[in-house]
C-alpha cells in the first residue's frame, strides 16, 4: 500500500508517519524511496503507538515499552503485576476473553488449599 493508503487508515499526518519511521517505532517501508510499500506492520504501528501516547505515555516511554520484548509489567495491586506483550497493545484483541482467563488463573493461584484445616496454625 502506499504512503496515502496508510494514512487514510490511520488519520494520522505525513508527517507523523515520517517521524514514526525516523524514530524507530515502525520501520521503514520497502521498495526504496520511489517505490515505498507499506503494509499492515506500518499501519499496526502507528495504531499502536498512537494508543500508547491517548493513554498518556510520552514517546521515550512508548520505545522503552516496544523494546520490551518479553513483555512490559503493568502493577495491578500489591502482590499482582500484569505483564503485556507490546504485540497486544491495541490489538483489537476482545477483553472478556481476556478477563475470563485472568479470572481463573488468579482463583486456582489464590485459592486455599482443600487440607488448609489440617495445617499447622489453623484451628
Amino acid at each position: 500500500m502506499r504512503l496515502r493508503d496508510v494514512i487514510d487508515r490511520t488519520g494520522v499526518a505525513e508527517r507523523q508517519v515520517r517521524y514514526l519511521i525516523s524514530e524507530g517505532f515502525i520501520p521503514g517501508p520497502s521498495g526504496g524511496r520511489a517505490n515505498a510499500d507499506y503494509g499492515e506492520a506500518h499501519v499496526t504501528g502507528i495504531r499502536r503507538y498512537m494508543r500508547l501516547r491517548e493513554l498518556g505515555f510520552p514517546p521515550a516511554a512508548i520505545k522503552l515499552l516496544l523494546a520490551a520484548r518479553e513483555g512490559t509489567p503493568f502493577p495491578i495491586v500489591p502482590g499482582i503485576t500484569l505483564l503485556v506483550s507490546p504485540d497486544m497493545v491495541a490489538s483489537g484483541a476482545p477483553v472478556p476473553p481476556l478477563l475470563a482467563q485472568i479470572e481463573t488463573l488468579l482463583t486456582k493461584l489464590l485459592k486455599e488449599s482443600d487440607d488448609a484445616d489440617d495445617q499447622p496454625g489453623h484451628d
